[in-house]
């Protein structure tokens, strides 16, 4: 098994641009898009607004909880929000992501702590979480592909990063 250490073990909370004091509906301006789902789980008040919905046990879940998180996307690009629509994007890309993690690794467990972080064995989870991964994985690049979503996200990064 090849031995590789988790980035989060490093983790330098002072340096990360995403503070869980910060109402980033009130303070738009400190939202950093970041790359893939950066800030997805600190970011208030979407965090509770979206959060409460994000479910990918079985595919029938992940389909009404990537319905629920689109329709959510598209609520906040109606109203020109544009922190609301990119965490509603990354909902949906954790959704594909960790649903590939537990389809992936028995338990969703991909490092092993107790031989030095060494990868574990791949293919040994849970089939019907990859049925749910392909759910999110299409609401995911739904949203991504959305034009107003896709200009908005490039003038927010040429503004603020």
């Amino acid at each position: 098994m090849k031995s590789r250490q988790p980035s989060y073990l490093n983790f330098n909370k002072e340096r990360y641009p995403w503070k869980a004091d910060i109402d980033y509906r009130t303070n738009p301006q400190q939202y950093r898009v970041g790359k893939g789902e950066q800030g997805v789980l600190i970011c208030e008040p979407y965090k509770s607004e979206i959060g409460q919905y994000w479910r990918f046990k079985t595919e029938a879940i992940a389909l009404e909880s990537s319905n629920k998180i689109f329709d959510l996307f598209q609520k906040y690009l109606k109203a020109d929000d544009f922190v609301g629509a990119d965490m509603a994007r990354k909902y949906l890309q954790m959704g594909y992501t960790r649903a590939r993690r537990y389809a992936n690794y028995k338990g969703g467990k991909k490092y092993d702590e107790k031989e030095g972080y060494a990868l574990l064995e791949r293919g040994t989870g849970d089939m019907e979480k990859a049925a749910a991964a392909d759910v999110f994985y299409v609401r995911w690049k739904e949203a991504e592909g959305n034009k107003k979503y896709a200009d908005m996200k490039k003038q927010w990064k040429h503004e603020r990063g």
